[in-house]
């Protein structure tokens, strides 16, 4: 039974005076502080906050995601010789770098009205800040600090990391050994504010970045270059309302400038235990070293091996 002091957690967590933009930029031991004094009086704010929207928002799972990669994976789960149709749906850019549809259009309205309704809420979100800080982020990972904490939506969130990306990127990728723990989070791109991202490598074995814009909401630049280390050319790729881009973390990538409208993206990370990414990766955070990892052989990896969960429990460790 909850104390006096708990069943009021949602009041109590509106009430709070969030970190400031500048004491998250530079790292004030502060801002820690806060998020880790109030990490279960938060949490305790969202299971009430979704109580109390449940006559209004859906409760986000897999129906929301494209239905013929939906019924692909689920096939595979159950039987892993066919994962092949996966594969087949994704596209490959440049070597390591692969597109498809992932979520539905046709529901993906449902998705953003969720997750607007999570920003509107009142309840202090962390933004993300590695690279850069994006204002209009939030954390997704229950190993962040600030995360989006809500019961449904971490349901749906680990189930995005479990039954799709993590055998989605062995299956293309070949990350299985370095895909143990996952990381998350959300960013807004706009002319005004966070409108572009630097050349930059992932502190990841494998990254999806999920593009959530609706069919009607349309800008203009924030193109993405890859760059194709085979060849050493630069290619550049347009994101589409519901569409990802699968790549491995060590493939260099940048975000022009947007020039008008706004681009929303879930971006998901996959590396092994205390941030080890296959031998080869590089990152932009100076805090992986890579030549002690050796490459497991995908000659090795079996599907049944490809479609199956990691034995190691999560670790704490975050990117940022």
């Amino acid at each position: 039974m909850k104390t006096m002091t708990n069943t009021n957690a949602l009041q109590q967590a509106r009430a709070l005076t969030q970190p400031s933009r500048e004491a998250s930029l530079k790292r004030d031991l502060s801002v820690s502080q806060f998020w880790k004094n109030n990490r279960n009086l938060i949490e305790d704010a969202w299971a009430e906050w979704e109580i109390e929207k449940k006559e209004d928002l859906l409760v986000p799972d897999e129906t929301l995601l494209d239905p013929r990669l939906r019924q692909a994976i689920n096939d595979a789960w159950e039987k892993p010789e066919k994962e092949n149709a996966v594969a087949d749906l994704w596209e490959e850019i440049i070597p390591g770098v692969f597109t498809a549809q992932f979520f539905d259009l046709e529901r993906l309205a449902e998705f953003r009205k969720y997750l607007e309704a999570t920003v509107h809420s009142g309840i202090p979100i962390r933004a993300p800040y590695g690279i850069q800080l994006n204002r209009y982020g939030m954390m997704l990972d229950s190993r962040s600090e600030g995360h989006l904490a809500a019961p449904n939506f971490h349901v749906f969130y680990n189930e995005i990391m479990d039954r799709y990306m993590r055998p989605i990127a062995r299956l293309l990728l070949g990350t299985y050994g370095y895909d143990n723990q996952t990381f998350g989070f959300s960013i807004q791109y706009n002319p005004e504010k966070d409108k572009d991202l630097h050349a930059h490598t992932d502190a990841s074995a494998a990254t999806l970045n999920i593009n959530i814009n609706l069919p009607d909401e349309e800008f203009t630049g924030s193109e993405v270059d890859f760059h194709d280390q085979t060849t050493g050319k630069v290619v550049q790729t347009i994101f589409e309302p519901g569409k990802a881009i699968l790549h491995r973390g060590n493939v260099p990538h940048a975000t022009h400038p947007i020039t008008s409208g706004e681009r929303s993206n879930l971006v998901v990370w996959l590396y092994g235990d205390r941030m080890q990414i296959p031998r080869g990766g590089t990152n932009s955070y100076g805090n992986v070293n890579n030549k002690e990892f050796k490459d497991i052989s995908a000659e090795n990896i079996t599907a049944r091996k490809r479609w199956s969960m990691p034995d190691g429990p999560k670790d704490t460790i975050a990117p940022f």
